[in-house]
């Protein structure tokens, strides 16, 4: 651990490195703080991971889950590999990470980027629990209803307010047009906002006009992608940053918006749908040009508050109920006291979340 930098009074509380040469297996696993419950946190598949990544993504779910009032605390697990490889292989793959974590029993592994409900099928095959589980298996299908998507457009509803913002009319930039993208896409346009500028990992593009949304889910759901979709103009994966709108949402990895690229962006909300999408120097940076950051611990809980409701025995209309009240309170409480204490909303909902999980860590370690 002495190379590790990210350790506070907070966690981690272990932090697991898997080698297994049989399967080509590299994983690692951050359990980052159990005081409140189990850690929820989402098993990740990706090639270019790293245990400060994790560390940072599990701290995020502890804040998050904190922050959403949930009995559980916060980790997360990333596999080092092409989340496209072959189905047997990556199943495989899967499988082999749920027998090295069986008997790490404060961790509920969650579908996340490179993963979804079919492999959390196997995880709880193996361990027995997972959440983000299929119908059949008693999960609510997270991607299907949208639930991160929805808790942003829930953020957004409520963060307008605070911006004399009109989202019906509004324009939103989606970069990341996976799952999450495009529910939040497709919510915000019940209020009547239009994507005016999108990405995946294929390519970017602009239409100021707004794009025919319907057109363009139905485009993805044929498998095809943003560059070759026929409205529009394809532009650079990176020009998408400086695509004027009132609303962008990154959607995709970490560290898009960063201190060298930040001063490009021409918006006056950013809604973090992804987790960690922008360096605490570019958040600042954003501040001070007047842009309201709603933060990713805050924004995009609606994924895990619904992985929670599964998890407790609880149903689809249920978890969208709590999706709600939860995000429309915790954002309301954040922007009343970022005006009235002169403090990023970010700084606040730390401050909130830290203190929730503080609380919960007295009840520990007494005996």
């Amino acid at each position: 651990m002495t190379d590790f930098q990210f350790v506070d009074a907070l966690g981690p509380e272990k932090v697991l490195e898997i080698y297994d040469p049989a399967t080509n297996l590299h994983a690692i696993l951050v359990v980052d703080n159990v005081a409140a419950g189990p850690a929820i946190g989402g098993l990740r598949m990706a090639p270019d991971v790293s245990k400060q990544e994790c560390f940072r993504l599990a701290r995020a779910m502890t804040l998050k889950n904190a922050m959403a009032g949930l009995a559980h605390g916060g980790g997360k697990s990333v596999i080092a590999a092409d989340p496209n490889m072959p189905e047997s292989e990556k199943v495989r793959l899967v499988r082999a990470f749920a027998h090295a974590i069986k008997d790490v029993l404060d961790y509920i592994p969650g579908p996340d980027m490179g993963t979804n409900e079919l492999y959390m099928a196997h995880v709880r095959d193996v361990t027995g629990r997972a959440v983000g589980l299929p119908v059949e298996l008693g999960g609510i299908p997270l991607d299907e209803i949208g639930a991160t998507g929805y808790g942003l457009s829930v953020a957004l509803s409520i963060a307008a307010e605070f911006s004399n913002l009109d989202l019906d009319g509004s324009s939103i930039v989606v970069q990341g047009f996976g799952s999450v993208g495009q529910h939040a896409a497709r919510f915000l346009a019940q209020q009547g906002a239009r994507l005016v500028g999108v990405s995946d990992s294929r390519g970017a593009r602009t239409c100021p006009d707004g794009f025919n949304l319907e057109k363009l889910l139905e485009h993805k759901r044929q498998g095809g992608g943003v560059a070759d979709f026929s409205d529009g103009e394809l532009i650079d994966s990176e020009e998408l940053l400086a695509v004027p709108c009132d609303v962008w949402i990154p959607a995709a990895r970490p560290d898009v918006i960063r201190e060298d690229n930040v001063s490009r962006m021409n918006t006056k909300i950013v809604a973090q749908g992804a987790n960690i999408p922008a360096s605490p120097q570019a958040e600042q940076m954003l501040a001070g040009q007047g842009v309201l950051v709603i933060p990713d611990f805050v924004a995009n809980a609606g994924g895990v508050i619904c992985a929670a409701v599964e998890y407790h025995g609880g149903n689809q209309s249920q978890a969208m109920m709590t999706i709600s009240d939860r995000i429309s309170a915790n954002v309301r409480e954040m922007l009343e006291r970022s005006a009235t204490e002169s403090l990023t909303p970010r700084a606040v909902a730390t401050s909130i979340a830290h203190e929730r999980v503080r609380s919960a860590m007295q009840y520990r370690h007494t005996g």
